[in-house]
């Protein structure tokens, strides 16, 4: 039993840091392309298509390592157990970026929002606009939108992890 749950955890550990260094990789190529201010939705797919390809292949190996056989309470402990250290590797990025490497990168995502605004709502009164900017500049403090990131990735890893697991679980016959 023991060895059973040395084995999740370094399951875990190693497909979390994977996934971790994907999404920093990821996270690295979208600063140097200047995507970071207009979210486009490529990067979404990508994202999705990481987080998905690691968790499955984690599960995998798991399901390997453990003789062929994955329940899926097991399927979903690895799961989101890999969704959140490579979480906590991205928020550690998205930290580091917005608080060292481009401190201005929060001016820029708020000017950006300030002139799609002005695009979809020419006829905004200034005052309802900066009402509106000024909301906005609250959801993207560098420690909101690592938040909501770690959210996303443990709530994508959840999905993940049961749709893998209903379609590779295979139980133990007990005789």
């Amino acid at each position: 039993m023991e060895n059973d749950q040395a084995s999740t955890k370094k399951i875990i550990i190693n497909y979390g840091v994977i996934l971790g260094v994907l999404s920093v990789l990821m996270g690295v190529v979208i600063y140097i392309m200047d995507g970071y201010a207009e979210q486009n939705w490529i990067h979404t797919v990508i994202g999705l298509a990481i987080i998905a390809g690691v968790i499955v292949y984690g599960i995998k190996a798991f399901k390997t390592v453990n003789g062929g056989f994955l329940k899926l309470g097991e399927a979903i402990k690895v799961g989101i157990g890999i969704a959140l250290i490579g979480g906590i590797i991205g928020v550690v990025w998205t930290i580091l970026l917005m608080n060292v490497i481009e401190p201005g990168i929060v001016d820029q995502i708020n000017d950006v929002q300030r002139e799609q605004m002005l695009e979809r709502f020419p006829d905004m009164p200034e005052e309802q606009l900066n009402q509106s900017l000024e909301m906005a500049k609250k959801f993207t403090s560098p420690y909101i939108i690592s938040a909501f990131a770690l959210i996303w990735n443990l709530f994508m890893g959840l999905i993940i992890s049961v749709i893998a697991g209903f379609a590779m679980q295979r139980k133990q016959d007990l005789h």
